[in-house]
């Protein structure tokens, strides 16, 4: 195994999903207060799911996004 080279993947793929779930996060929330289903004042809980099949990998990670 080449340590640079699977520590450079992981980090891509970490990259990858931080900028996109920010960007779908943003856009829900901009869409729900343009909607009135949001004040923009709340709190959700939150949680992703990483599941890796060919590693048997299935771990999941929870936290609250707090808008104000």
């Amino acid at each position: 195994m080449n340590n640079e080279t699977f520590n450079l993947s992981i980090r891509k793929f970490l990259k990858m999903v931080g900028v996109n779930s920010q960007r779908e996060i943003e856009q829900a929330v901009a869409k729900a207060i343009a909607e009135n289903r949001i004040k923009g004042s709340e709190s959700f809980p939150v949680t992703v799911t990483l599941k890796l099949p060919g590693l048997n990998l299935d771990v999941s990670f929870q936290d609250k996004i707090s808008l104000e």
